[in-house]
């Protein structure tokens, strides 16, 4: 299963693949040549459909679990100040992708949506210390009966240049449920009660929609 955020690229893609490879043919007289050209523009079509993938996770509701957002690496674990909504110290779970991972972004809880915004930015790499602030994001807030509000932050990278991002506010959504996608390598960051019960450790590879980060108490 593809996401259909990907669809027009994959389309692109494969048109281009074929038009590459028929140039090829046309004008590249040494076989050996023309098999790299294949070899080459195949390969890069398959990274395409992996970059793509939307696999279906099946989500054990709950909560008082906050769950990953994203697959990829936990890369920060830090209690900072979050200065856009809460106003106050939090402690903040990073989650980054490499361009091979899953880029599908789910609820990390159920509940409503509080805010949603868009903020336009700089293309720092996703684990630059300002990326946070200072790359092109999106900021979603849920709020859980049990949880609280619980914010997540979608973050673009040096390669994401695009950042889809499905909430939309006193919207209800499902704990897991698709809540957007980042193209071509990013990080989310998701910002929890100070108290939380962390879940996960620094270098810990997660699921998105399947690893609990956090408890809530």
């Amino acid at each position: 299963m593809f996401h259909k955020e990907g669809y027009k690229i994959m389309g692109i893609a494969m048109i281009l693949l074929i038009v590459v490879n028929l140039l090829a043919q046309t004008f590249i007289f040494t076989e050996w040549i023309r098999q790299v050209i294949l070899i080459g523009t195949v390969f890069l079509f398959f990274l395409i459909l992996q970059f793509f993938r939307n696999p279906k996770r099946n989500t054990e509701h709950n909560d008082v679990h906050i769950i990953a957002p994203v697959d990829g690496k936990v890369v920060v674990i830090e209690e900072v100040y979050e200065k856009e909504y809460f106003k106050d110290k939090r402690l903040m779970v990073s989650v980054f992708m490499s361009p091979i991972n899953v880029h599908v972004t789910r609820y990390p809880v159920g509940g409503k949506v509080k805010y949603s915004k868009y903020h336009p930015g700089k293309y720092l790499v996703a684990w630059h210390p300002k990326a946070s602030e200072e790359n092109e994001r999106t900021t979603v807030v849920v709020e859980n009966e049990n949880a609280g509000e619980i914010l997540y932050r979608q973050i673009a990278g040096a390669l994401a240049k695009r950042i889809v991002n499905y909430a939309k506010v006193d919207t209800q959504v499902v704990q897991g449920s698709d809540s957007g996608f980042i193209k071509f390598g990013s990080r989310v960051d998701v910002f929890l009660p100070l108290e939380t019960q962390l879940e996960v450790k620094l270098n810990q590879k997660v699921k998105g929609g399947l690893t609990v980060i956090a408890n809530i108490s």
